[in-house]
């Protein structure tokens, strides 16, 4: 009988973070699949558990990926845990789960910390909806096209990023969406913890100075409405509509929400998809 995946949160920086059901889980499993074996090591001594483990990380994942769902084939329990935070995500464990899928083995969330979310609690923007972005690439063009991309988004806007990076993203910050609010949230859960609610005017002109430090995710507020109801085109507005319907909506919502995203009639985005 084949054995489970359980995909387990860890603390992001304080150790009590983690939650009882997760203790009982690395227990109780088989062998566990770290992202970095020694920072695991660390959170395994300090709950007294002992377990054997195997490493997977961007480098090996598909050679580890193989061998750790043929052992779960088998009948062994695996969790498979990152370094801080919720595996899986913006994560190699990504590529886990859909060869868990491919073959048929049953997963299990054991859920935790996620700087994304904590980050987006304390921002004080706008919560309701939020696009996720992950790391901004270090090659300047990607880099530009993925914040061109962006700058007609509504939706409150997540990044993470490294200190050394930190000041070159706040001018871009601000030269590609100028001045709007923005949150720069250091070290969760950590001594230093530090929700910065400031702008990205402000950020580019006083914090691009190499000064803060530690754990980074940036908080970036959306456009406003009437800020992009000129900047799309109806072929624009209508290929939004198209990507909508292909994530599942129907023709209908799609020509709605992509009005509301763009400015233009729903009628008129209605009458082009069809």
């Amino acid at each position: 009988m084949s054995g489970i995946l359980y995909v387990t949160g860890t603390p992001i920086g304080n150790l009590s973070d983690l939650s009882p059901r997760a203790v009982e889980t690395l227990e109780g499993v088989d062998f566990i699949a770290a992202e970095d074996t020694r920072v695991t090591l660390k959170l395994l001594n300090h709950f007294g558990i002992k377990k054997p483990m195997v490493s997977y990380f961007e480098h090996n994942k598909r050679e580890r990926g193989e061998i750790i769902c043929q052992r779960i084939e088998q009948g062994e329990n695996c969790a498979i845990v990152t370094d801080a935070g919720m595996p899986c995500i913006s994560d190699p464990g990504e590529d886990l789960i859909k060869l868990c899928e491919e073959r048929g083995i049953r997963t299990v969330v054991i859920p935790g910390p996620s700087a994304v979310i904590s980050a987006l609690a304390i921002s004080g923007l706008e919560t309701g909806r939020f696009t996720f972005e992950g790391f901004l690439s270090v090659n300047k063009k990607s880099r530009s096209e993925h914040l061109q991309s962006l700058k007609n988004e509504h939706r409150t806007m997540i990044f993470y990023e490294a200190p050394h990076k930190l000041p070159s993203t706040l001018r871009d910050l601000y030269s590609t969406f100028g001045d709007r609010k923005l949150s720069i949230i250091r070290e969760l859960t950590k001594i230093h913890e530090e929700a910065i609610r400031t702008t990205t005017k402000f950020a580019a002109e006083n914090y691009a100075d190499g000064s803060i430090k530690g754990e980074i995710v940036l908080v970036l507020e959306g456009a406003k409405t009437d800020e992009t109801a000129d900047s799309y085109t109806l072929e624009e507005a209508v290929q939004i509509a198209k990507k909508l319907i292909t994530d599942g909506q129907k023709s209908t919502e799609a020509a709605k929400q992509a009005a509301s995203m763009t400015g233009f009639k729903k009628k008129e985005i209605y009458r082009e998809l069809l």
